[in-house]
């Protein structure tokens, strides 16, 4: 399965790690689809060097759907609540495979209105937002999703966990490229690059969040026991994430993140919260050369001296990915493979 090795490393096909991923998924309760989904999705972001939410997450899932706190097998329900709207019910099932559940309804109400909007609750989502959004923007469509995450970040100014990494992702075509895509988390940092620097021994920079009594802190272990993540820029960025909070939850109907109770699943990690998506065709009404528009303003930007935009990187990753295979430490393999039959992980 996996070829070529470095060091403490090898190289791994996408094909090969999206079966190993299925696998584990099926050994840990999740349906075929749910797994095949899942799989797909997790290997996309190991492939595409999005490391805090690829492999990382298994045991993570793993232990979501063990204990039961998440349905590896639930089927979800969805209402048509306006010409527009859809209303996702997950069952308490992970975000991903009850979006993907409704995609064909979803195009078709974007046929048919040109806009969608896509409320899904009772969900879990422990990914990246990139992959619902980038097939859209591959065929023309503007996309917008925001998700509550886990509690923890903290206000500015507080000493106490209240809203989530609440992330909000962006993706438009641009004319004779692929897509402009950005998902970032409106706190400092996510929580998942913030327990791989505590697990490295890894400083983060200071004020990324503050310890117990809400002093600022660089420390990822002291953020981490008691303390709290900050938003990104002070008050704007904990504005942002208010937004998401009320739109991925109130909106929803899904919980706030400090709402989730965790009580009985003291392992599980995956937020029971809420998730909203909006498509625009941006080609209604004869504006056709949208695309082209936004070609045109980056190359501005790049002439004013921007040499990166978001998603570059990740598709540079994923061509090099796809021609070489994707690292992973050998470690992390042979977890992987301790997870696909039946074991634990190597701690």
């Amino acid at each position: 399965m996996a070829h070529g090795s470095s060091g403490d490393s090898i190289k791994i096909s996408f094909e090969d790690l999206r079966a190993l991923l299925k696998r584990i998924f099926l050994k840990a309760g999740a349906a075929q689809t749910v797994a095949d989904i899942l799989a797909d999705n997790c290997a996309a972001c190991e492939r595409d060097g999005c490391h805090s939410h690829g492999i990382f997450r298994m045991p993570g899932y793993v232990t979501n759907l063990e204990t039961g706190w998440v349905d590896g097998r639930a089927v979800p329900t969805a209402q048509e609540v306006g010409p527009s709207f859809l209303r996702i019910d997950a069952r308490n099932g992970f975000a991903q495979p009850s979006f993907e559940a409704f995609r064909p309804q979803i195009g078709q109400i974007i046929e048919a209105t040109g806009v969608a909007v896509v409320a899904i609750n009772n969900s879990h989502h422990f990914s990246a937002l990139w992959p619902e959004l980038e097939p859209f923007a591959q065929v023309g469509f503007v996309g917008i999703s925001v998700v509550t995450g886990g509690c923890v970040v903290v206000p500015p100014g507080g000493r106490k966990r209240v809203l989530g990494t609440n992330p909000i992702a962006f993706a438009t075509p641009v004319g004779g490229s692929d897509p402009l895509i950005f998902d970032f988390a409106t706190s400092n940092m996510s929580h998942g690059d913030l327990t791989i620097a505590a697990g490295a021994g890894r400083k983060v920079p200071y004020g990324t969040g503050v310890d117990r009594h809400g002093r600022l802190s660089d420390d990822p272990v002291v953020i981490n026991d008691g303390g709290g993540i900050l938003p990104f820029g002070g008050h704007k960025g904990a504005a942002l994430s208010l937004m998401v909070e009320v739109l991925a939850s109130a909106l929803t109907g899904g919980k706030f993140a400090a709402e989730v109770d965790f009580t009985g699943y003291p392992e599980a990690n995956a937020p029971k919260t809420g998730q909203l998506l909006i498509f625009i065709d941006p080609r209604r009404g004869g504006n056709v050369g949208f695309s082209n528009r936004v070609r045109d303003l980056l190359e501005m930007l790049r002439h004013a001296g921007q040499e990166r935009f978001p998603s570059q990187q990740r598709y540079q990753r994923r061509a090099a990915a796809m021609k070489d295979g994707i690292p992973i430490r050998a470690a992390d393999f042979e977890n992987l493979e301790a997870l696909a039959i039946g074991g634990s992980p190597a701690r």
